[in-house]
């Protein structure tokens, strides 16, 4: 497989056809996923492939069906494996039920249209290409899905169009892909990369992705220069396609993973996190070294906590990179990007104060996709995946349910704030002060990634740090944001990534009164006063 040098947009812009729609298990919006209304609905609406998926029953029919079981479509909880054709035709009525591949074939036979057939498991594989052998002559049909069935596919028809599944960010083999001779390579969307669409169109091949819903991440993958794109969302893409070339470029790029990606990377940052909590105890301590200054504190635990997370990334997360506190690093555009500090307090360790944090996030291009703070003195796990909220320990937090105690107003509160590295910064004197005659207690910790990511645990009513790192406390950003409080930059404008500054986060109900306060101070600091 070789991949040669070319100018990918000139050519895929000038020379390639328009980029071809499928329908994922047919008209799904407007129809039931898998039955015939889908399918000749997503025909008429000109669909260039129809995806659907199949199983077998027990006295062998092959059906179109997503699912192991009928629950989720259907009300019956049963396995179609465990099931005869006889009782899974008697669930539903007309075009709306379970049909079979054959009148599937059927009803794209004699159309432009392209039956995908979706094989999960791969003992489906030979009864479904019997099917097809057996079925209506007319129908176009390619094959999609599991590595192990479309092998078997290809074994039992050479002449096939087969669709290799490569869902990670790396090139599919060379010895693969002449393996399979596959007419797409077909990736979940958030792998997708011009080194990888390069590598593919090199090999002869196509790119297909799915599921893309989203109009912003259709542009994306259009400009990218996917060649097919399976969605539910068939005439949006449609629009998306007739719109043209110059309205893709610039898509923002979909800061997602790929459903195991996600899955994979999530797992990831718990045990390393769990690990680090147990290294960082557990180490001998030793000399402290400095950096820019006496202050700037790097001990040995910081250098092998940082080493072994991005060895680990590496040898589990292909084309994730790192950029951590000790060693460095750069986050190129469009790439998964860990922002680590191992240990988060190192002054603290150093000094036998028991008040530091393990520190990991990832995001792709400013978006923060998932996060961990490990609090190592209390042996405690905050984290969050964008969207999906925020835990501790497993436990949800939720800063939008009353709490005892849960006054309006900072008075009887604690606020947490960190030095600018070893020194104050400009007005927390004058913050300080504001705080204090509002019976407002300061506290300063040593670990900024503690003193924010504890509000989203109910420690205080919040906290500022005065300079934002995405290393010290990008983390701790994106979990109080999941758990329901309000991140905001100097401005008062809600972000987890500020652009310049510093930030603030706090409980819902007190947001307002800290951010005046904290502004207040900070003008207070720049104008060289210390009283409000």
């Amino acid at each position: 497989m070789s991949y040669p040098a070319r100018s990918l947009r000139d050519h895929r812009i000038s020379t390639r056809p328009a980029p071809l729609a499928a329908a994922h298990r047919g008209d799904v919006e407007r129809h039931r996923e898998n039955t015939l209304a889908a399918v000749r609905s997503a025909v008429e609406a000109g669909a260039d492939f129809v995806e659907v998926d199949v199983r077998v029953t027990r006295d062998g029919e092959v059906i179109l069906l997503h699912d192991p079981t009928l629950d989720r479509l259907w009300g019956e909880p049963s396995h179609a494996a465990d099931m005869d054709w006889i009782d899974v035709a008697a669930l539903g009525e007309g075009t709306d039920r379970i049909p079979l591949l054959a009148e599937a074939l059927a009803a794209v036979g004699g159309t432009a249209c392209t039956l995908l057939i979706d094989i999960a498991d791969p003992e489906c594989a030979g009864p479904a290409l019997r099917v097809v052998r057996e079925g209506h002559s007319g129908a176009r049909v390619a094959w999609c899905g599991h590595l192990e069935a479309m092998r078997i596919v290809r074994d039992l028809d050479p002449a096939a169009a087969v669709w290799l599944p490569w869902n990670q960010r790396g090139l599919p083999p060379a010895d693969l892909v002449d393996r399979l001779r596959p007419e797409f390579v077909n990736s979940e969307y958030a792998v997708l990369s011009t080194e990888l669409i390069r590598a593919v169109h090199g090999s002869g091949a196509r790119v297909a992705c799915w599921t893309v819903d989203n109009e912003d991440a259709m542009r994306w993958v259009l400009d990218l220069g996917v060649d097919a794109v399976t969605t539910n969302r068939l005439r949006r893409f449609q629009g998306v396609v007739a719109a043209g070339p110059e309205t893709w470029e610039d898509a923002p790029h979909p800061a997602c993973l790929a459903g195991d990606e996600l899955v994979a990377a999530a797992a990831l940052a718990h045990e390393l996190a769990h690990w680090a909590i147990a290294f960082t105890r557990d180490a001998k301590v030793g000399d402290a070294g400095s950096k820019a200054h006496p202050a700037d504190n790097v001990i040995a635990v910081d250098l092998a906590v940082e080493r072994h997370v991005r060895e680990v990334i590496a040898a589990r997360l292909p084309g994730h990179l790192v950029v951590g506190g000790e060693l460095g690093g750069t986050a190129p555009p469009g790439t998964p990007c860990w922002y680590l500090d191992p240990v988060d307090g190192t002054a603290n360790l150093a000094n036998g104060v028991p008040w530091t944090a393990f520190s990991l996030a990832l995001a792709i291009d400013r978006q923060p996709v998932l996060a961990v703070v490990g609090d190592v003195w209390q042996g405690q796990v905050l984290s969050a995946v964008a969207g999906w909220g925020a835990e501790l320990d497993g436990t949800r937090l939720d800063l939008q349910a009353p709490t005892p105690n849960a006054g309006r107003t900072l008075a009887g509160k604690v606020v947490g704030t960190e030095l600018l590295a070893h020194r104050p910064w400009l007005g927390i004197d004058a913050f300080t002060s504001v705080l204090a005659d509002r019976y407002c207690t300061l506290r300063i910790m040593g670990s900024g990634a503690l003193t924010l990511a504890g509000v989203a645990a109910g420690r205080g009513a919040g906290s500022v740090v005065e300079r934002f790192s995405p290393i010290d406390h990008l983390a701790a950003t994106l979990i109080v944001r999941e758990a329901g409080g309000l991140v905001l930059d100097e401005h008062g404008d809600e972000t987890v990534w500020p652009a310049a500054g510093g930030v603030l986060v706090a409980r819902p109900e007190h947001a307002a009164e800290l951010y005046a306060a904290w502004s207040v101070s900070r003008r207070a600091g720049r104008e060289g006063t210390n009283v409000v």
